[in-house]
């Protein structure tokens, strides 16, 4: 199946500004074919890692930017593996309280997988799903422990806890941003998505924690799309550096960006659309 996103910027508050934008990502679901723009005139610039590139556009005024992605199924490619190296920012690093509890509880379980499956379900047990006004990680430089209580958090915030305590156990993590369109929007979706993957011992796991707790389960099995429709993934990893434009820490990369090319950065107004090549909707296997 080949899929076409269609991303449609509105310009009309852009005041001069460029968008930032990623270009895909391969995974052993997908492989990215082409990325065109329309209404600008398109350049990369690279993190400061220099792992992952993402595209800057100039827009020439038209009044909307228009991003074209084509990716198609395949399972010949891989994570990679950048994706899964630690690179310790307010967004990654993990409160001393969090590195203890999630060590403890990788030292009770049997082996390796059944202790990512353990820090998955005690990650699960902290949030419901939600969109506050305040991140119970706003205001930190280490992702803070949740000793009791339950916090309201929505993908992006249950990822960054699960990523931290996974890490923070010594496993190999890493956050996937993109998009997901689900079966009763049929091909559009309001805004990005994230989930985790897992790497260890030669297996790889995907996990998407928020997608059980929007279905009402705490009860969290490995695999894409427990909650019914399709994904495409487009970058990875949290608090990103860009050096050539001044900015540092973004908290992810999903969505287009207006930048200003002086480190100020925000969400810009989009319109994502899906196109498959076949009718039918088919679910990645787990």
């Amino acid at each position: 199946m080949e899929r076409q996103i269609t991303v449609t910027v509105d310009m009309t508050d852009a005041a001069g500004r460029h968008i930032l934008a990623p270009v895909g990502l391969p995974t052993p679901y997908q492989r990215p074919l082409e990325l065109t723009v329309e209404g600008g005139r398109a350049g990369f610039v690279f993190d400061a890692t220099g792992a992952q590139a993402a595209a800057l556009i100039e827009p020439d005024g038209s009044g909307t930017v228009t991003l074209r992605y084509r990716a198609e199924d395949s399972a010949a490619g891989a994570y990679p593996d950048a994706m899964f190296r630690h690179q310790p920012n307010r967004f990654t690093r993990a409160a001393d309280a969090l590195v203890a509890d999630a060590r403890a509880l990788a030292d009770r379980a049997p082996d390796g997988h059944a202790a990512i499956q353990a820090i998955v379900n005690d990650t699960a047990a902290r949030f419901t799903y939600g969109h506050p006004a305040e991140r119970f990680m706003d205001g930190h430089d280490a992702i803070p422990h949740l000793g009791c209580g339950v916090a309201e958090g929505s993908c992006v915030d249950i990822n960054a806890y699960l990523i931290a305590a996974l890490r923070a156990a010594g496993f190999e993590a890493g956050y996937v941003t993109g998009y997901f369109f689900p079966v009763e929007k049929g091909n559009w979706c309001e805004d990005g998505h994230c989930w985790v993957v897992t790497r260890h011992e030669g297996v790889t796991l995907e996990w998407d924690i928020a997608h059980h707790l929007k279905m009402g389960t705490r009860e969290i099995c490995c695999g894409l799309n427990p909650k019914p429709g399709h994904r495409i993934a487009m970058a990875h990893s949290m608090g990103l550096d860009f050096p050539a434009l001044g900015i540092t820490d973004i908290k992810i990369l999903s969505e287009a960006l207006f930048v200003d090319g002086a480190g100020g950065h925000d969400f810009a107004p989009v319109a994502i659309i899906c196109d498959l090549a076949e009718t039918e909707t088919k679910a990645i296997p787990a």
